[in-house]
């Protein structure tokens, strides 16, 4: 760990600046520079995890591949990067102050009074330093999430002053992001808000190394120096983060050219290394040549936040990047959906995609949706319970199972074709009791999902409690429809497709959430080569 350097990221003035992105962009740079990184998010809320969390507070759920339910910056982080990561790359205040009573119940701390700092500033930094002795990486860069001046930041802001403390600069380097916003009716680009931004963090004991400022146009350099000379910060080491026209895979290529990696290796006095961008060069490059648009309906309840569904957002634009395609989406609110619309709002869709979800909420929307994509052969991607809705669908209206549901929405459905295995029946508790994590799959050959995956064993990551009934297989088997992936003790049914289809594949676990931009995950690759195809026939 003696080698490693740590990198800390805040953000000030307003949420939603983009540190995430910016640590990921950072890591993917250090990275084409020869360095090992690791991130870590740190988040203020006391919840233990976003499991539970409504995707309007806080967007989707990432779930690594040991099974932590995270925030969704770990997968800027693993998309952008060569890393994968595991439940330690997370925190949350909730996991300090659990961690920290739990030990005080222990009797622990030998009856001395539990506070702030010492207690909770040492866990935190005991997390920070944890990750770094196990992966032990050349950085480990953190997030520390919210905004500075908030009061759930303080003990980590206390915590990672108290680091620099005792490495030095040499070892500790902090980046604050903040915003430079453009008066509309001036058109002018006003630096005091990140001037207060700064001073605030110099209250609480913190000089920010390098500054990204979120402008809308870039910095001149009259205005880099002007922020230089009030925030104490060199003027080279003003980054200008201005907004992307096409795709946040561009980003990288911004901060490169602001030369952020270089800045950052040079004040912690470290060789630059040769640049090997190659890769991100050839994304950007296939993202602004692409040759066809294909249009693709989301029907989700959660489609008012971009957020929610970010993972499969990004996941189908890698699955454009690999067929040299634009994509755009349509989103659909499956509770605005039925039988009698289903034609007008899906009729300039290339492919249909119903995200997993929980809850009875636009449920028969996403039914009659896929009932549409079924018979009019538009490709469809069914993912967790939109591969349960492709269940419920083809047995009501192929098998005639007219009340065929999940025991989710109906416990006393008639046929349930999807229902929760025994070992979920008595679970009282909503956080953390998913199946949940990475688990293998056998896939049968000669089907759509070996053309795809083109192997017989996968491993793909998974967060429900409800599955395919086991008793129907036989039926739908009958009926027509291929159950091509399954557990390897064969007692799991993870991929169902339909033959005499252009493409039509529902998937128990979450592709979205293994996909990078530089390898494309091969389902959604495979789903928008589909719509490409259906595109130009239509």
């Amino acid at each position: 760990m003696s080698k490693t350097k740590f990198i800390f990221v805040t953000g000030g003035v307003c949420s939603s600046l983009g540190k995430g992105v910016s640590a990921a962009a950072l890591g993917c740079l250090l990275e084409s520079r020869g360095y090992s990184v690791s991130l870590q998010k740190m988040d203020p809320y006391i919840n233990i995890d976003p499991g539970t969390m409504s995707p309007y507070q806080h967007g989707e759920v990432y779930v690594t591949e040991d099974g932590a339910e995270t925030d969704l910056d770990l997968g800027y982080y693993e998309r952008f990067t060569k890393s994968k990561f595991t439940r330690k790359n997370s925190v949350s205040t909730g996991q300090i102050y659990n961690t920290v009573i739990q030990r005080e119940r222990k009797g622990d701390y030998l009856g001395r009074t539990v506070q702030v700092v010492p207690h909770i500033t040492n866990e935190i930094r005991n997390r920070i330093y944890t990750l770094a002795r196990e992966n032990a990486t050349d950085f480990v860069i953190v997030e520390i999430g919210g905004t500075v001046g908030d009061i759930e930041s303080i003990p980590f802001l206390e915590a990672i002053r108290q680091m620099r403390y005792e490495h030095g600069p040499s070892q500790v380097l902090f980046i604050h992001v903040t915003l430079v916003p453009t008066i509309t009716v001036a058109g002018e680009a006003k630096t005091k808000p990140t001037q207060h931004s700064v001073k605030e963090l110099l209250a609480l004991g913190i000089q920010p190394d390098i500054l990204i400022c979120r402008v809308n146009q870039p910095m001149p350099k009259e205005m880099k120096g002007k922020i230089s000379s009030f925030c104490n910060v060199k003027e080279e080491n003003v980054i200008s983060a201005s907004d992307i026209s096409t795709s946040i895979y561009e980003i990288p290529k911004m901060y490169k050219e602001e030369k952020l990696d270089q800045v950052v290796l040079k004040t912690l006095g470290l060789e630059l290394g040769k640049s090997n961008f190659t890769e991100w060069e050839k994304i950007i490059k296939s993202l602004q040549s692409a040759k066809q648009t294909v249009q693709i309906a989301v029907v989700g309840k959660y489609i008012s936040l971009h957020d929610a569904y970010r993972s499969v957002y990004e996941s189908l634009s890698h699955g454009g990047i690999a067929n040299e395609a634009n994509v755009e989406f349509i989103k659909v609110d499956p509770e605005k959906l039925d039988k009698t619309n289903v034609k007008d709002v899906l009729k300039s869709a290339h492919g249909v995609l119903v995200p997993g979800g929980f809850g009875d909420r636009g449920i028969e929307g996403k039914i009659a949706a896929i009932q549409y994509a079924r018979t009019k052969g538009i490709p469809f991607f069914g993912i967790c319970l939109g591969m349960q809705c492709a269940v419920i669908e083809y047995a009501r209206n192929v098998l005639g199972l007219k009340d065929a549901n999940s025991t989710e929405f109906r416990p006393d459905s008639p046929d349930p074709v999807i229902s929760l295995i025994e070992e979920q029946m008595d679970i009282d508790q909503m956080g953390g009791t998913m199946r949940l994590g990475s688990y293998p799959c056998k896939i049968k050959k000669n089907t759509l999902a070996f053309n795809e995956y083109k192997q017989e064993l996968i491993y793909e990551r998974h967060r429900h409690r409800f599955e395919f009934t086991n008793k129907y297989k036989q039926r739908f088997e009958e009926k027509g429809m291929i159950l091509s992936g399954i557990s390897p003790d064969e007692n799991l049914i993870e991929i169902v497709e339909i033959p005499d289809h252009p493409w039509f594949i529902g998937v128990q676990f979450h592709p979205e959430f293994t996909g990078k931009p530089t390898k494309p995950h091969p389902l959604f690759a495979g789903f928008i080569r589909a719509a490409v195809k259906f595109a130009r026939k239509a």
